[in-house]
């Protein structure tokens, strides 16, 4: 018996008509998220960096050659505000890890670009990164872990 079965349990005893199971599943998809998070956090300071910093870096990265992207680019790949996303390049681009350039057609459209620097960076930490998520999840089966990412697939269509 874990925590959340507690809970249930106590919820069936004070309200018996109570349906419990979506709050067993989102309890537990909850507390499994803050351990993730945890772990992958713990790896992206370690490099000075926070996740959303290392999202702009991943989504440049992943993104191609030349490894560049608009503003509105990465803002819809991490469903962020352009307040947001500013702060973030603001951050990155002190580091010296991208850097922004104005088009020379239209002053007011800029590109976001990943330097050498950040390049560098990103290729060394997404294999880090790749290596936590792989640890987090070894507790399942190939199977299970395809199951998992379709059952979970398939409820977030629901959302988006």
């Amino acid at each position: 018996m874990d925590a959340i079965d507690r809970v249930v349990e106590q919820w069936a005893r004070e309200k018996p008509d109570l349906e419990t199971e979506p709050m067993a599943i989102m309890g537990r998809l909850m507390r499994i998220a803050k351990y993730m998070e945890t772990e992958v956090a713990r790896l992206h300071k370690s490099y000075d960096l926070k996740l959303g910093e290392f999202d702009v870096l991943a989504s440049l990265r992943r993104s191609g050659k030349p490894y560049r992207l608009t503003p509105s680019e990465l803002i819809d790949s991490m469903m962020l505000t352009s307040g947001a996303m500013t702060n973030r390049l603001d951050k990155l681009e002190s580091k010296g890890l991208i850097c922004r350039e104005h088009s020379k057609e239209d002053r007011r459209s800029v590109t976001v670009e990943l330097t050498e620097q950040g390049f560098t960076l990103i290729d060394q930490i997404i294999e880090e990164h790749a290596a936590v998520q792989i640890k987090l999840v070894k507790g399942m089966s190939a199977s299970q872990k395809k199951q998992m990412n379709m059952l979970l697939k398939g409820w977030l269509t629901q959302f988006e």
